[in-house]
Parts: structure tokens; sequence; C-alpha cells
């Protein structure tokens, strides 16, 4: 988060579009699925985590920025360390980018890519939507907003759920201790005037921003504090001020040097000395903006504000130079020297303030204060977690973080020895457990304890960090604050190599056992097919097992280098409905796509991968049983079992039958020899078209189609729990 905003501060100190009706969602039921990741861990189900809890919410920190703020490379931080350990001691150029300038901690699967990318922001949908998040949070904490990107990703999340998928829902987190002009920008580019509605996450019945309210009225970059002007309960200090034009707010801004009781009476007068508004704040929170609002906009003229009746520490916060139309100040009637702050609201153009429109949340910065007040959220916490409180005091939120740039109890920097890294727990960093996500599994473990309302998860997609050589009073050759390198990271989203998808099952996971799962699906209809009859036969076998249409890979993108692109081809049957059905003698399984299914000469044609649980035999991933990896003939199908890893032998011969959409395949049950000859058995399926590499997994994620989604499987189970 922090190296944007540390470059800038180096440089720099419509209509309403109505909610688009989406047909009826095409509910994939992914928290039915099945999953084992790489390291075997499986993913719970019903009978272990139970129904689903309608009142728990996940938010996913998500980031806008790779490739607004491209300065050459990609310089990936991993790849360097690997040709030259001793790196960090050489701030050359090479291997390096310029100071400042963003580096990646590794390469994600989809490649260097750039936000605004159809192919990945569709990806980050579907993927984000099996897991169960319910709204990714837009970091705009560095006082810049990425709107040409977030824009783009409402146009993509419109048009999937214009074809009945699913994405989550949109939110920001907004600068912690300025964040006016952002929520104002946020407010008149994309809410005031009604741009994509159903995509805004509501809160307490309005759109959820995370901006502390009483922050709003913070001055611009150019404002330079002088010193704070200390109060007495008896001092009255009086700012005269000439508005330009109609305002519907003013206020001064305050300091209370971190104390929490303090108090004061603000008042707004005319030229003439008459009240026209008075209000007494109470709990003051230190250089906050302590607003008097108006129902109607005053017009402009001379007024006076003033402080009054103050309670405990208390100061107006003067400043260097005096605002344009602001002075003479008074103290006790007395002519003052101080330039005193004030700020403005100015009405908006449909009559609606900011203040009005949203819930507002307060991003706590620090990793180790907890809740200062009430209605806060933390964003990034060490681990033990706070519970952060709404205004009632029931407990409401609580984050979880995959990595923390925390060092002995300061915010520091993730390449500092010390930080808290993807293997951090039990007090100390673990290296043999990046891999297993040891920090994350602590921190989530403890947000299940609290259950909260909301957890914040951060994150799925930072990826890139700025070199710096100094930070918060440590300097070093080479530094990088909020990403680092493999292990001094915290994003979810897969990466190529190293830990791969093991961090996103591991999300699904936890995501389960807080909010539960839908109940499985019943088997109803099972009978035998005839592959010569009608494809009608299958109308009264349930359950369907669907994937989303739509989905079958297209891409064709810059990347992160301007010289390469991403070419992506490969989508060409659409997985939509699946089904299955048996008799004593035979397996029946069943497939539809959204159009007419090609050539059973194609490689890699309607492959189909089949798991059978608790079965020894050996596998691939842990399938035993392929089907077409060899191209069919005109009627037969080539079943084959795994020999151990991507070495597969000949099993059986089996009828397979397609007509334009559809097609149907029989397999004798004697093919998997004895372990379907049990009262009840578990199978669990997937079908994928057109891999691209043999024995390569990821391939589920990038190229053709795959049915369920990445490493998910469908369960067809059969006798006792089935739900047959």
């Amino acid at each position: 988060m922090g190296w944007i905003s540390a470059l800038l501060s180096l440089s720099i100190f419509g209509q309403t579009q109505a909610s688009i009706p989406s047909p009826k969602p095409w509910d994939t039921r992914s928290d039915t699925w099945a999953a084992t990741d790489r390291l075997g861990r499986t993913l719970p189900e019903f009978a272990e985590v139970g129904p689903r809890r309608r009142d728990k919410f996940v938010g996913m920190f998500y980031f806008l920025w790779s490739g607004s703020f491209n300065s050459g490379g990609p310089y990936d931080v991993s790849k360097i360390l690997a040709s030259d350990p001793l790196a960090m001691s050489k701030p050359t150029m090479p291997p390096w980018g310029g100071v400042f300038a963003p580096h990646h901690w590794g390469e994600p699967l989809f490649g260097y890519y750039v936000d605004d990318d159809d192919f990945v922001l569709r990806k980050h949908a579907q993927m984000l939507s099996d897991a169960g998040v319910d709204v990714i949070i837009f970091d705009t904490s560095n006082d810049v907003t990425y709107k040409p990107v977030y824009m783009r990703l409402l146009e993509v999340f419109r048009q999937v759920r214009a074809a009945g998928g699913r994405t989550p829902q949109i939110a920001f987190l907004c600068p912690f201790g300025t964040p006016g002009r952002v929520v104002r920008e946020l407010y008149r580019d994309l809410y005031a005037p009604g741009l994509y509605p159903e995509l805004w996450f509501q809160w307490r019945g309005k759109p959820l921003i995370l901006a502390d309210p009483v922050r709003l009225g913070v001055a611009d970059a150019n404002t330079i504090h002088l010193e704070p002007v200390d109060m007495d309960a008896a001092d009255v200090l009086t700012e005269e001020f000439t508005a330009s034009a109609p305002f519907v707010g003013a206020a001064p801004e305050v300091a209370t040097y971190a104390h929490t009781d303090s108090a004061a009476t603000v008042s707004l007068l005319d030229e003439a000395g008459r009240q026209l508004a008075s209000k007494r704040f109470e709990n003051v929170a230190d250089n906050g903006y302590l607003k008097l609002r108006f129902r109607k906009p005053l017009p402009a003229g001379k007024y006076q504000l003033r402080i009054s009746q103050s309670k405990g520490r208390f100061a107006w916060w003067g400043l260097k130079t005096a605002q344009p139309g602001v002075g003479p100040a008074s103290v006790n009637g007395k002519p003052s020297q101080a330039h005193l702050s004030i700020n403005l609201t100015s009405p908006e153009p449909n009559g609606i303030q900011p203040e009005d429109f949203f819930t507002f949340r307060a991003p706590q910065p620090s990793y180790f204060a907890g809740p200062t007040k009430p209605d806060m959220w933390s964003w990034l916490e060490v681990h033990p977690q706070h519970t952060f409180t709404d205004s009632r005091g029931a407990p409401e939120q609580v984050s979880v973080g995959v990595a923390q740039n925390a060092v002995d109890g300061r915010l520091g920097s993730m390449s500092e020895k010390g930080s808290h890294g993807r293997g951090w727990h039990d007090g100390h960093n673990d290296s043999a457990g990046v891999a297993e996500g040891f920090n994350f599994k602590e921190q989530f473990e403890r947000a299940l304890k609290l259950d909260p309302e909301f957890i914040f998860v951060t994150g799925w997609n930072e990826w890139i960090a700025g070199r710096f050589e100094e930070f918060s009073g440590v300097r070093e050759p080479v530094m990088f604050v909020d990403e680092f390198n493999q292990e001094f990271s915290r994003d979810i989203e897969p990466m190529r190599g190293g830990h791969a998808d093991n961090y996103y099952y591991q999300l699904v996971s936890f995501i389960r056992r807080y909010k539960g799962v839908s109940k499985p699906p019943k088997i109803v209809g099972e009978k035998s097919i005839n592959l010569d009859g009608p494809f009608s036969q299958w109308n009264s076998v349930a359950p369907e097992f669907r994937d989303d249409s739509g989905d079958a890979a297209r891409r064709d993108y810059r990347g992160w280098d301007p010289a390469v692109r991403y070419v992506n081809t490969t989508g060409r049957n659409d997985f939509v409905s699946m089904k299955v059905s048996r008799d004593r003698q035979n397996l029946y399984f069943y497939a539809r796509t959204a159009s007419d299914i090609s050539r059973a000469t194609d490689s890699h044609w309607m492959m189909m991968f089949l798991k059978i649980a608790g079965s020894s035999l050996p596998n691939w991933e842990g399938y035993s049983f392929v089907l077409n990896r060899v191209s069919p003939d005109a009627t037969d199908a080539v079943l084959e079992q795994s020999q151990g890893g991507w070495k597969w032998a000949e099993k059986a011969k089996v009828k397979y039958r397609v007509l334009g959409r559809e097609i149907m395949v029989q397999i004798p049950l004697s093919a998997f020899g004895d372990v379907l000859n049990r009262n009840s058995w578990r199978l669990e399926f997937k079908w994928f078209d057109n891999m691209q590499h043999e024995g390569d997994a990821s391939d589920f994620d990038q190229y053709g189609d795959a049915a369920p989604n990445g490493r998910f499987n469908y369960i067809y189970s059969v006798g006792s729990g089935s739900g047959s």
C-alpha cells in the first residue's frame, strides 16, 4: 500500500445509469464442489461445516495498479534473487529497476498482466465468487482512484452478470489520514451518477466505504501545519472567513494529542456576530474535522467560525500561511497572528452529501493498536488480531492476512530481517511453512474463533512494490516495503511455480468453515441410458452439475512489458451442464456445451478425469482414470488408467455419442475393477477440453474450459451419506 504514497510525497510536497436487470443467476453451487490441493489438503464439505450462514461476509483486498505506474521491467524479485543471492547488497541497475520503480515479488499465474485485461478480470470474478468472497475492496489509500481500471472492471463484471454469471460486489478503502479528496472523487465519478449500482456492496443499508468520516475535510496536499493553537476551558478562538460560493458545511481541524475524552463547542456566526449554528462535540478524534452541517446551502459572504468550552487537551490547528479568504483570527476577542484551518463543504449537484450517502468505517492503519473508536475496521494486523465493533458495541469485523510487514512490534519493510512472512506462526518465521500458509492459517483460525459478521482478507493481487533505499528510519542498500519475494508477500492469487494455487484453496477451505455450504443435492431419476436413443432421456435425471457459461479461454491483450502480448485462443467447447446416471452394469455421463461440440479429432478433446474416493490406485493429481486423452474414433472412446503420475495405459474402449451441443458416454462399472463394487462409494469427476500442457494441473485455470473450474470436482456419491 505504501510505496505509491511515498513516491508521490516526494514529488508533490453525467447521467444516472439504472441498474441493468440480469437474468436469474446460473447458480453453479460452487460451495458443493470438492477439491484437493497440491499438498493433499481437501476442502471441508457439508458434513463438516454445516449449512450456509447468511449473516457472514468476506471481503478481499484488491489492487488496481498493475500497469498504472509502469517504469520498465517486469523486475521479478524472486527471479533476481535466484540468479544472484547477494543482489540485496547491490543497489545497481541491473539487476534492479530504478529507485521507486515497481518490482514484482513473483510471476502471477496469468503472467505479468495489467489490471484492465478482460480475461484476467473475468477469471478473478470467477475464482473469487467460487471461493465465497462477497466483496472486493479496492485499495485507493495512496490517494489515486485508478478510475479507468475500476470502470473497466465494473463493465466486465456487469457483462458477466448479464450472462447469468456471478461476481463479487465492490467497495473502496480510502487514504487513512486524508480521505476527503478521494471520497469526493469516487462519489462524483461513480456513486452520484448512479453507475453500476448493482455492484455496490451495501452495509447497514448504504454503500460501504472505508474512510474516516471525521477526516473528510482534510485540506489538500499543499497545506502544511505549523503548530496547533492550544485552548483552555475558558478560551474562545474565532477565525473570520469569506466564502466565495455557497456551502453546506464548515469545520475546523483540531488536535487532541491522542486523548479520547476531549470535547468542545463549534459555532458559526454571520459577519455581525449573530449565531447561525452550534454543536457540541464529545470524544473528539485527534486531527479530525468538527463539521457543522446545514440542511440548505448558506450563501457566499463573510462569516466567523468559533470554538469554545473546550474540555481536556484541545487545540485548533494552525497553518503556515493563511488560506485564501480566511482571517483574521482572534483569541478571547484579541487579534491573533495565527492562521487557523477551516474546511468548507460545497453542495453536491444532486443535493446529497457523501456523509449521508455512505456507511463509513474508519480504516485503522496500525497493525498493532486495535480499535481506537467504534465503527472502525482493520485491514491487516499481527496475530492475535482484535475484534472491531460498531457504534452499538457489537462485534463486527476482523482482518486476516497472509503476511505482515511488521518487525519487532513496529511497521517495517517486507525485506527487513524479522518481518512476518508466509510461514510466520507462534511468534517466529518458519520457512518450511511458506507453501502451507502457516501465517494465514494462524490468522484465519483466530478470526473463526472471534466469529465476526465480516472478515477482511489481505489480499488478492498486489504483486508489486517500489524499490526504496530507506523506509521508516531504516536504511539498507535495497528495500521493499509491502511486497518482497515469495516468502515475504501477501497475495492469494495463484503464482507460476512456487506455492502455485495452495493459498487459493486454503482460502476456500477457511471461508467454508466460516460461512458454511449448501446442502448436497439429491440423486433423482437414475436409469439405464440408451446411447442410440434421444438425449431427452436425460431430462428426468438429477442433479444437474453446472459450469459457468462463457468462460472458455479467450485472451488477446498487452502485458506489463509493452512488447509482450498475451494471446490465448484455446477456448473451444464451453461446458454448461453435466449429469450422471447408472444401472447395475454401467455408469453414464452427459455434458452439454454452449454451442455445437467440435470434432472428436481435435487434440485433447472433451477429456474427463475420474477420482474414486478412498482408492489406493495410482493417480495423477488424485485422478486414477481419464477419458479421451487419446482421440476417439467415430463410436469408441478410450478410458485410461494412471500408472502413477501422468503415465497412462488403456483400460477399456467405451461407447459415446455426440449430437450438436450434447455428448453422452457409457462406461462399464467393470472398467473400474473392484473399487465400485460396494454398497456405497464416491466418485469425483471433471470435464476438461483442450489441455495445452500434459500433466500440468494449472492448465485447468488457464486454457480451454474446465468443468468445474480449476482443481474443483463434481461429487457423485452412492449409498450412505450420499444424498441419494
